[in-house]
């Protein structure tokens, strides 16, 4: 597997992954906040404005993060520890077919490395809380939870890993 930041080139690939996972977690668990469909324009805006990172195997994108110096809106800072130059994880997804063999924890790793390249000294996120959300991926993963909140109805755990 091989790690690289992704291109507008990328960008309907992307699309038709992301959309894949929101499909198969509508599938297992019923219509959410994770059930849209993802646009090659919205891929396209990430791209332009943060760091969108693709693992590879073959050619074919398995999985991808993006990482962010701006705040998702979702995001409240008041619950995490202090931190000159955090950066925000957003869009992490591994391919249906894919899941469960590594590639999210080697996607986890590479956040890591590409964060302290930035350089940054804290990665965050926010995960949905519940059957749907990878809270517990994450903290398997080396993130420690820093609180739960409830932001326009929809239940979240924030995450962070300070480097």
């Amino acid at each position: 597997m091989t790690f690289d930041v992704a291109t507008e080139d990328d960008a309907p690939e992307l699309a038709v992954l992301r959309t894949a996972v929101a499909r198969e977690l509508t599938r297992q668990h019923g219509r959410g906040h994770w059930s849209s469909d993802v646009t090659e324009k919205g891929v396209l805006r990430a791209i332009r404005s943060a760091r969108v990172v693709v693992a590879r195997e073959g050619g074919v994108i398995l999985g991808t993060f993006c990482l962010a110096s701006k705040k998702p809106w979702a995001i409240d800072k008041t619950y995490f520890a202090n931190s000159k130059r955090p950066l925000y994880l957003t869009d992490m997804a591994v391919d249906p077919a894919s899941q469960r063999k590594g590639v999210g924890r080697e996607l986890m790793k590479e956040a890591a490395v590409v964060a302290r390249a930035w350089p940054a000294d804290a990665i965050r996120l926010d995960a949905y809380e519940g059957p749907a959300g990878a809270g517990p991926f994450y903290g398997k993963c080396g993130l420690t939870e820093v609180g739960r909140a409830v932001y326009r109805t929809v239940p979240l755990i924030y995450y962070q890993l300070l480097l």
